[in-house]
């Protein structure tokens, strides 16, 4: 090995101890840090409780003083040093154990030798810590090295007074790559949420500016709240436009991690005009439709975001067609619960019967015009009847039921109040929210939970557009950065069959009832005699959905009817689906 390669090699295992050197120094430093910001408000306070002892027990003779004085000492043994005081003590010592082994030594060398070599040492290691910073640690900017210098307990200490937070001090910020991180003691009647409460008194003696966002919540102990000012994104730097190979939902602002939202799930996305809403789904919207084994519905009445996934997924874009689809839905839900296997909890998605998604944007719009739709049926006396349906009891029925038959609802809407944007009976069955810029507070804790504010999840602070909070019982409030998918490359996408069970491919397995199931059981006589009579009395063969709504029976029940009379002999389906009644060897067509 030449004489150049042993000084390389030297050198990379300098840098390496160096490196270490400075990791560990710097740890036990914050450490001490904390520490001692922790701690030394108990020191003040024993010290305050040892004044009161002195003037009640001048003399000490009690025992009152005497256990106020031990207080004090146990305060401030608990209070560590700071790293650089402790290592110069620790050199001090060293030095001294040496002159008094070896005294033939001159006391003036140990001195000097023991302070030259402490001097090196710290040399040394800050060398090596501002060294490894310049490479690639964090550097505040002026607004971050003001807002630092503010949150410094002295500072704090000054200003609180006159800020109207007396009873409240910061221990040591630190500077992370989503922003400033702070923990703030509470004493006497300071609580989290009292100091959130005084937000814009911690705003004014830090002088920070008005759209900064800024989180209090509960610190990690009692007595303590965090401070979170965010000044800095880690997904900054990173390219959010979508693509195949970048298929997660958005990029954590506080990790940096890729965040995904699984397949399964019933889903809440909220967010006001202008958040961002449609560009956040349509990443969710290409993981429902992509796959042999997945489809996408989607209730659009607006008629744009529906248009951009036509070649992909079936759309409903009237009230009428809003009807029909879930129609289908329902149905196609109630079969595969009837046939659902004994012990299995959920279904098996594949090609012939796949995933099926059922995207409702905008549901205040779907609330409204799909609540009372006209609908005209044939009587059994030849009149026509208008009758008027609503989509919702079978949406709500779908939130309820629909997952074990892998049927997932997703709710969209930019205005998230119960009763208004969401119906009451879907509400309670979402899973997974997801939740933009929203307008008020009120309506942060419709699409988090009456928690949300206590715990951080102010959505009503998000910036716009783009920024989301996911709540899924798993995540913090930690806000998300989503991904960019313009319309043209969902118009590039490639096209898909559109869900529809008039289209079932003829290769799809034959269905086996499943046997000792509330499916099976008879139908009552009334409703076979019911269902056959308007069956019987129509001039022209009837659709079973219709057959609810001449005979006033519930689905259900027209269900089991109609196997009835099929299984026997009594009555026949056309292959468009059509029933009519047996009269001999001649059938009826359609």
């Amino acid at each position: 090995m030449s004489h150049s390669q042993v000084w390389r090699t030297h050198r990379q295992y300098a840098a390496t101890a160096a490196r270490w050197t400075a990791d560990n120094w710097r740890k036990e430093a914050d450490r001490r840090r904390s520490l001692r910001a922790e701690r030394k408000p108990l020191v003040r306070d024993a010290k305050r409780a040892l004044a009161t002892a002195r003037a009640l027990d001048p003399e000490g003779i009690t025992s009152l003083r005497h256990r106020a004085e031990r207080e004090v000492r146990s305060a401030k043994r608990r209070v560590p040093d700071p790293l650089w005081l402790f290592a110069s003590k620790t050199a001090l010592g060293a030095a001294v154990a040496g002159y008094i082994w070896l005294p033939a030594v001159p006391a003036r060398v140990w001195v000097w030798s023991a302070i030259a070599v402490t001097l090196a040492i710290t040399a040394a290691i800050v060398w090596a810590i501002v060294r490894h910073r310049g490479d690639d640690g964090l550097k505040p900017n002026a607004e971050e090295a003001a807002l630092l210098k503010r949150l410094q307990p002295p500072h704090w200490k000054e200003h609180a007074e006159q800020r109207g937070l007396v009873g409240t001090l910061t221990g040591q910020p630190t500077l992370t790559e989503s922003g400033i991180v702070c923990a703030v003691r509470l004493d006497g009647q300071w609580t989290p949420a009292k100091l959130r409460s005084a937000e814009d008194h911690v705003r004014a003696l830090l002088g920070a500016r008005t759209d900064l966002r800024m989180q209090i919540k509960a610190g990690k102990r009692g007595g303590w709240a965090e401070l979170i000012l965010r000044t800095r994104s880690a997904a900054d730097g990173d390219d959010l436009a979508w693509t195949p190979e970048r298929r997660s939902l958005g990029i954590d602002t506080v990790t940096g991690d890729a965040v995904t939202v699984p397949l399964g799930e019933r889903l809440l996305i909220a967010g006001r005009s202008g958040a961002g809403k449609s560009v956040a789904s349509r990443p969710l919207l290409f993981d429902a439709s992509e796959g042999e084994a997945n489809a996408l519905v989607i209730i659009d009445l607006k008629r744009v975001e529906g248009r951009l996934w036509d070649h992909r997924a079936r759309v409903a874009s009237t009230p009428h067609d809003v009807i029909d689809v879930v129609d289908e839905l329902e149905t196609e839900m109630l079969e595969r619960l009837s046939v659902l296997p004994k012990g299995q909890d959920t279904w098996t998605p594949t090609p012939e019967r796949p995933r099926i998604t059922v995207v409702v944007d905008e549901g205040a719009e779907v609330m409204t015009a799909a609540d009372k739709v006209p609908y005209e049926t044939e009587t059994s006396d030849g009149k026509t009847r208008t009758a008027n349906r609503s989509a919702l009891p079978g949406l709500e029925s779908i939130a309820r039921m629909g997952r074990a038959a892998c049927i997932d609802l997703w709710w969209m809407t930019q205005k998230p109040t119960i009763g208004d944007g969401i119906p009451k009976q879907i509400a309670p069955q979402i899973g997974v929210s997801i939740c933009l810029s929203v307008r008020t507070p009120a309506e942060a804790r419709v699409v988090l939970g009456e928690d949300a504010q206590a715990k951080g999840w102010t959505a009503d602070e998000l910036p716009v557009p783009g920024v989301a909070l996911i709540r899924d019982g798993k995540r913090k409030a930690d806000p998300v950065k989503v991904r960019y998918m313009d319309k043209a490359v969902v118009i590039a996408l490639p096209d898909r069959t559109p869900w529809s069970r008039t289209a079932t491919p003829a290769t799809a397995p034959a269905l086996t009832l499943v046997k000792n199931t509330a499916a099976d059981e008879p139908a009552t006589d009334s409703a076979v005699a019911r269902v056959l009579k308007a069956i019987e009395t129509a001039d022209e063969p009837v659709r079973q959905k219709d057959l609810a709504t001449i005979t006033g029976l519930s689905k259900g029940s027209v269900s089991k009817a109609v196997k009835t009379l099929t299984t026997g002999g009594m009555a026949v389906r056309a292959l468009d689906g059509r029933l009519t009644i047996t009269r001999g060897d001649d059938t009826a067509a359609a």
